[in-house]
């Protein structure tokens, strides 16, 4: 039995829908841990011990400590407060472990770069040991 070919508008609409709707799931479940957290843990960064209220509160970010964001128990045994900046460099950090471990990272492209330009600078210079 021959179908006729779906229509590709109502697909993509289709597609649209469920973005958005993973999008608003995404937002209720951030918003729902953010505001435990915020209850749970005074308004201070983890690492830097940087201290926020209302006016700048929207600096401080929860992080996850096993970096899954789906991981929530009640009791925010995952979660840290982190300012931007702590919260930016925690991520940087765990990136550049992974790299040197030699493991693939979520939206990098390509090989880690391995190339060392500065190991035989002694021969290059003409010194001895």
């Amino acid at each position: 039995m021959n179908r006729p070919p779906k229509k590709p508008q109502a697909s993509a609409t289709k597609l649209d829908q469920l973005v958005a709707s993973a999008r608003q799931n995404r937002e209720a479940r951030e918003r729902d841990y953010r505001e435990q957290a915020l209850k749970l843990y005074p308004w201070v960064c983890g690492r830097c011990g940087r201290e926020f209220n209302l006016q700048n509160l929207r600096e401080l970010t929860v992080h996850h400590r096993d970096h899954n964001h789906d991981n929530n128990p009640a009791d925010g045994s995952n979660w840290e407060l982190l300012c931007l900046f702590c919260h930016d460099n925690e991520h940087q950090r765990q990136e550049e472990a992974a790299r040197a471990k030699g493991g693939a990272i979520a939206g990098a492209k390509g090989p880690v770069a391995t190339y060392n330009p500065f190991a035989d600078l002694k021969a290059k210079l003409g010194q001895q040991d």
